[in-house]
This record gives C-alpha cells, structure tokens and sequence, in this order.
C-alpha cells in the first residue's frame, strides 16, 4: 500500500497518489476519506470555494446537526475535519487537465503542474440564467443569484424571485427576512419544491405566487433594476411588474470546461459515472453535482464523496501491487449500469 507521501517518477517530479479537484462537501469528504487511509491528498479548491453550499443561509435537512447552521460554517468543518487527518488545501484554480496518459497532469491558474496517480473530480455546478435582455448588464445592480449574499441589502424593498424548486422557495424565504414583498414567478402551475418548503412558502404573508409567468426581459433605470417584461405562459399575455429587486433560481448548469472532449458527459454536460464513481478513464473518478443531477443535496454528495474515496483507495492498493492503469479502458464496460442510466 502506498505511504501517502507520494513518489517520484522517472523525471524526478513528485507524483501524488490523489488529488481532489473542487471544495464542496463531495470534495471535502473525499480529502477526508483519503487522508485517513494515510495517501495525504491534496484538495484543489477551485474559485469558488465551498461550491453551492458555501452560499446557502441554513441548513435544516444535513444529519447529526437538528439545530440549523449556515453552509460557510458547514464547508469550515468539512476542511479542519480533513485537514486533521492529513489532508492538504490549496487555494488554487485549475486551468487544465491531462487525462491521456498515466500519471495524469494537473495544470493551475497559479502556475502550479501536478501528477497524479488519481483524481476525484468534484467541481460541482453553477447557476443557470435566464438569458433575457437587461439580466447580464443589471446582475449586481438589482438582479442576484444567491438571496443569502444579497438579501440585507434588499431591506424594505420589493423582489421578485424566480424558479419553482427547493433552492427558489428556501431563498424567498430567506427574503423576508428583509423584503416587504417577495412575488415567486413560476413557468408552471404548481412548484416542484418540497412538500415542507411549499408549506411555507404558501403560509407566508409576505410571499405572492404568480403562476403560469415567466420574464422576457429585465427593466433598469439609472443603472439598477426598476421591473421586469413578463409573459403569461398559457395565455401568452404580456405583463410588466415593478420591483427593487430579481433573484434568479433556475437550475445549473455543470461546472465542465476542463472535461469537454476529454470524458465522457451526457447530453445535459454531467459527468457519467457508474456506481462507483468512475468516469471512462481509468483513475479518473467523480463525485457530486459535477455527475449528480438527480439529487444535489450535501447529504448525497457527501455519499458520492465517501464511495469515491473508498475506490480511489482500492485502486491505488491495486496499483501499488503492479496493476498499470489504461487511460484507453472504459471501466463502465465491466460493472454495472451508471447512475445516469
């Protein structure tokens, strides 16, 4: 088994035994999972430190925590956990990735180049945006994307939130703390939020549903947002609503760059992986909303994180005993269907 001080190859040049690409809550607990099998991984943190977590108010639903607290506080115990045990953390982006021949090459913003035995990606997934005229030139100036950012300065204001799920009922929420008025505008005719949220969200006061709407385009004056241009989805009429203030929850998009043309994603950009979290290259594993489309909540990720680790350890055993990695082998031949399927 290794040591987890890593090795060095034929040029001289270190070669780690895992690095973790990403900081949300699959990457940390890899780092975690790894550093107590002794490989002492390094975590790359990427630019947005924490991933989507990092930017939620409160967290109700994570085990072991009945009394609530804020996704920063979350990620914070992530990494000390993980760092006790040996884990390494570097504040830097990575630019690119060599995934064609073995040991793979990790290249950063910071002009930093690593080998690796093995890699776990866990870069997560960003904001989808409506695409709409006025939403790109007002983002900061009226138009948010995290309420639990944004919310203060929204204080006696009027908003507009807009989406149907979790993430835009439990950010409307969080709005009235602040907002005097916060209209949720949805596509549909009924959320697609939990039962418990939509409770919530209805028993609130200070929240209005518009139904069947959604936004064409969004109105500014003097350089912040004064409105929105609407558009009823059955009846095709078109509206315009005053308003301080547009959050945007409209789903995510993959956080891919460094994957496309090089592993294998489907038609929504997410990684695919087979049940144990390995991608079409050998050594290559990913865990998270970087491959989880389905769930995305801490709990799973930190599942995926936990199962990649575990694989990752039990592939590095493999190498160490002579096993030679083929970056040309598609692992998901040989095991059951991927998580995708």
């Amino acid at each position: 088994m290794t040591t987890g001080q890593g090795s060095a190859n034929g040029t001289g040049k270190q070669v780690e035994d895992v690095i973790v690409v990403g900081s949300g809550p699959a990457g940390f607990t890899a780092a975690l999972y790894t550093a107590r099998a002794n490989l002492n991984p390094l975590l790359l943190t990427g630019n947005d430190y924490g991933g989507q977590v990092s930017i939620t108010y409160d967290i109700e639903n994570y085990p072991g925590f009945p009394e609530s607290l804020s996704g920063p506080d979350l990620i914070e115990r992530f990494k000390a956990q993980a760092e006790k045990f040996g884990a390494r953390v570097e504040f830097d982006y990575v630019s690119e990735i060599e995934f064609d021949h073995h040991p793979f090459v990790v290249h950063t913003s910071g002009g930093q180049e690593y080998q690796a035995r093995t890699l776990i990606l866990s870069t997560g997934a960003r904001p989808r945006y409506l695409d709409v005229p006025g939403e790109k030139e007002l983002t900061g100036k009226g138009v948010s994307y995290c309420a639990t950012c944004d919310g203060f300065f929204f204080r006696g204001k009027d908003v507009i939130v807009i989406g149907g799920g979790d993430s835009a009922a439990e950010e409307a929420l969080f709005l009235t703390r602040f907002a005097t008025r916060v209209r949720i505008l949805h596509r549909r005719d009924k959320l697609r939020a939990s039962k418990i949220l939509q409770e919530r969200v209805f028993a609130n006061e200070k929240i209005e549903m518009l139904w069947n709407t959604v936004v064409t385009e969004v109105v500014g004056e003097g350089g912040k947002v004064t409105g929105v241009k609407t558009e009823n989805t059955v009846t095709g009429e078109s509206g315009h609503l005053a308003t301080d203030g547009v959050f945007v929850f409209v789903g995510h998009l993959p956080n891919n760059e460094l994957y496309q043309g090089k592993l294998h994603l489907d038609e929504e950009g997410y990684l695919i992986t087979d049940r144990k979290m390995r991608t079409n290259v050998e050594g290559v594993f990913a865990a998270g909303e970087i491959q989880d489309k389905v769930f995305k909540q801490v709990a799973t990720s930190v599942g995926q994180g936990t199962a990649a680790a575990l694989i990752t350890t039990r592939l590095l055993e493999d190498i160490e005993a002579g096993h030679k990695i083929n970056v040309t082998v598609d692992p998901r031949e040989f095991d059951a269907p991927r998580v995708h399927a």
